[in-house]
């Protein structure tokens, strides 16, 4: 499910849960959710420990710190800090649900990020981009803080991402400066000294801000390609209007945009357009982009229904070995969980699908030793050409996957596994690497919600997805025009790099 669907679920949960909670919670009744959260996070979390952290100390810290009751929103702003330090992508990213932290106070203008640097930007009355102050657009403090040092004190729910994504991240949120000045435990001044500096940090000048309530916010930075289908549903992936603007070719170098990754039985017009446009291009393409930027995920289909043409009918990849945590051997339910992820055990394979395992096992190092008492054995993602292609054809060019640091969950996966495939290239930034087979969980006294994962999910390399991502094999960054949404810079330049031009 998109992250976009994720977010209009919760807040239509948010106001039902809302109704039945109290504001003020007991110590008792806290207590009760850190014993159900710490039970189900032992029993069932698939990423605790596993990076050195250990969740029990803070939990037990909470419990001593507070007094005899405390406020919703505290708890709830608690957990959220806490899941994040654990590594668990999906639970960062979905966080606590249920309780909110009624911010009312922001500050003005727009904050993109440029490579390490944050950009101010203002919108003007076309709504149009631009820089505040020409001469100096970077930010380089806050009310005498650095913004470096800001910065990684304000999204603790994802200090353990990828470094790019925790910095777009963290970079889009300056805006909400009444939750960051809580986050630096500091009070908020009625205005805030703005430090910016030109790009070589040795002429600075100094801005005095007033904080402006919510009808004067400005929406946060994004790319334009990610703002066009931010209120894409996923039922109008099946309107020919907007399937035909995900498919292009020019100049023989053929486009597909994958703004989400679409369920087949959901868009099953998006499929057949897929088809249809590969079968156009097998003869009049020189090379394929697949679009996958800020792609926030969904399921696995447009990886199996793209992988009938990456692969050679001859050939047989291991991309991706899986373990699952839960009962030991797994019961039916997990392993129809799997297997509906296309992840299969050693045993279910074919012999020429266990001899490719047996070659890949050969030199995988995983970064993680498990449990053996507590993870089921690996299941494995294959690409086997043979099963794969069917009534397809294989396109033996030259293909590039652009993604970003916004590229997240099913759509992480899909880099992951092409990446190092024959004639496959990876183009951009590092990923927001996720996948977790995630279940939700529910406090019994708070009625806060959240989200953990169960499976731990190696790349090829042995490393995780989350907290890693997959990092590209040609790096392209967006530059000033491309924050400006004057154009598609790192599209344009991954265009001149087939076409030789660089």
């Amino acid at each position: 499910m998109k992250l976009k669907t994720l977010i209009t679920i919760f807040c239509s949960l948010n106001v039902i849960i809302s109704l039945a909670q109290d504001d003020v919670l007991t110590k008792e009744q806290i207590q009760g959710d850190i014993e159900f959260l710490r039970k189900t996070l032992n029993d069932k979390s698939s990423y605790v420990y596993l990076n050195g952290y250990d969740f029990n100390s803070d939990f037990d810290g909470y419990l001593k710190k507070i007094g005899d009751s405390t406020q919703l929103e505290d708890f709830g702003f608690f957990l959220s800090q806490t899941l994040g330090k654990i590594g668990d992508r999906h639970s960062s990213m979905a966080t606590i649900r249920g309780y909110d932290l009624n911010e009312s106070l922001f500050l003005p203008f727009i904050y993109a990020p440029l490579n390490d640097k944050v950009v101010v930007l203002n919108s003007d009355q076309d709504n149009e981009l631009e820089i505040l102050y020409p001469q100096f657009p970077f930010l380089k403090k806050i009310d005498g803080t650095d913004i470096q040092d800001f910065l990684e004190k304000t999204r603790p729910e994802d200090i353990t991402a990828p470094k790019q994504t925790y910095f777009t991240l963290a970079v889009r949120d300056i805006r909400d400066i009444e939750k960051n000045y809580r986050l630096l435990n500091r009070p908020l001044p009625k205005e805030i000294k703005l430090t910016l500096s030109d790009g070589n940090w040795q002429k600075d000048t100094v801005v005095v801000v007033p904080v402006v309530d919510r009808s004067e916010r400005l929406r946060p930075w994004d790319e334009k390609f990610g703002v066009e289908y931010l209120f894409v549903k996923d039922e109008d992936y099946n309107k020919p209007e907007i399937i035909e603007k995900l498919f292009d070719i020019e100049d023989g170098i053929a486009y597909i945009k994958l703004p989400e990754m679409a369920d087949k039985e959901e868009a099953p017009l998006l499929f057949e357009r897929f088809n249809s446009f590969m079968e156009s291009i097998k003869d009049d393409s020189e090379a394929l982009i697949i679009d996958v930027r800020s792609n926030g995920g969904g399921t696995r289909d447009l990886l199996y229904e793209f992988a009938k043409y990456m692969v050679h009918p001859d050939s047989i990849h291991v991309v991706n070995a899986t373990r699952q945590r839960g009962p030991i051997p797994l019961p039916e339910d997990y392993k129809l969980s799997l297997n509906n992820r296309f992840l299969y055990p050693l045993d279910e394979l074919t012999e020429r699908e266990r001899a490719a395992v047996k070659a890949f096992l050969n030199t995988f190092e995983p970064i993680y030793e498990l449990d053996n008492a507590k993870y089921s054995e690996y299941y494995f993602g294959l690409l086997n050409g043979k099963k794969l292609t069917g009534q397809s054809f294989y396109y033996d060019k030259p293909v590039y996957i652009l993604a970003n640091e916004k590229t997240f969950s099913a759509a992480s996966i899909f880099v992951s596994v092409f990446k190092e495939l024959p004639n496959m290239t990876i183009v951009g930034t590092t990923t927001d690497g996720s996948s977790g087979n995630s279940d939700w969980f529910d406090l019994p006294n708070s009625k806060l919600f959240g989200k953990i994962s169960t499976m731990v999910s190696f790349q090829k390399d042995g490393k995780i997805l989350d907290g890693f991502g997959t990092e590209p094999d040609i790096k392209i960054e967006r530059d000033i025009d491309q924050i400006l949404w004057k154009s598609d810079t790192q599209l344009e330049k991954l265009k001149d790099i087939i076409k030789g031009n660089n």
